[in-house]
């Protein structure tokens, strides 16, 4: 009688969280969520599409408002200095066998602690009360946590299967948009010369919308969160959220690394 030998590991819950599909959307459901939080309470501020402050200074410098387009204009250093020295933390992990993904993780929640915080101390009535002298510091905390987000996409390798930005949807809508048609056309052309296997590249552009779609999906529902939520609390409280999934995808990482390093130095020890 053969035996039969169950090979499947057992499920893992911090595996499952930083695999591509969850950490993906939980991902980009902070970004969303920041990004319009940010937004919202900060008067026009973006904290994770910072170019789109350069468009907003535009509009600032041309209504003759010199303080809020400097105010924006400064998002763009502040966010390059923020990925800059992300990188270099990166690098110092990366040399030290440490896991990046839950380092810059790490670094990620304690800037959004930092943002919530400085928000709450300086001014917890942002939303009644524009007061411009408190929006440069807090839009700054903002930047440098979606900063990190940003540069953790590109530094975190071997952790996705390709790199997808959480943080801005243009691309990512665009790769999308061009899969739908690629699938749609696979579907209904039959094998040529420009296509020798339609199933094939159906199945390559099914395998693309998978990935690419929970995180357009995460972004727009962070979004609709923050609005909901700020509109009914009128706090930066609502940033706990976020800063929630950010310390619990860190945990996750970090046990996820521990494990995998006990399990090769238990087979080097054998």
């Amino acid at each position: 009688m053969a035996v039969t030998t169950r090979t499947d590991a057992p499920f893992s819950l911090s595996a499952f969280l930083i695999s591509d599909g969850p950490a993906g959307f939980l991902l980009s459901w902070v970004a969303g969520f920041v990004d319009t939080s940010a937004f919202i309470i900060l008067f026009g501020i973006f904290t994770a599409h910072v170019t789109g402050n350069i468009a907003l200074a535009g509009s600032s410098f041309v209504s003759s408002d010199t303080e809020t387009t400097i105010t924006r204009l400064l998002m763009l250093p502040t966010f390059m200095v923020a990925v800059a020295l992300t990188s270099l933390l990166a690098r110092y992990a990366r040399a030290r066998n440490w896991s990046v993904f839950a380092v810059l993780l790490t670094a990620e929640a304690i800037a959004l602690g930092v943002f919530l915080f400085i928000g709450i101390t300086l001014s917890p009535a942002l939303l009644l009360d524009v007061q411009e002298e408190y929006i440069l510091p807090i839009g700054m905390a903002g930047v440098v946590a979606m900063a990190i987000q940003n540069a953790l996409m590109k530094e975190s390798k071997g952790v996705f299967k390709s790199y997808i930005p959480t943080t801005v949807m243009t691309g990512n809508t665009t790769q999308l948009t061009i899969d739908l048609v690629q699938y749609v056309s696979a579907k209904l052309a039959k094998p040529s010369d420009s296509m020798p296997d339609p199933a094939a590249e159906a199945q390559e552009a099914l395998e693309r919308l998978g990935r690419f779609f929970p995180v357009i999906a995460g972004f727009a529902l962070g979004g609709f969160g923050a609005a909901y939520f700020i509109l009914v609390s009128e706090t930066w409280w609502s940033l706990i959220f976020p800063l929630i999934v950010i310390s619990t995808l860190a945990i996750a990482a970090f046990v996820e690394h521990n494990r995998k390093s006990s399990v090769a130095f238990s087979q080097d020890s054998h």
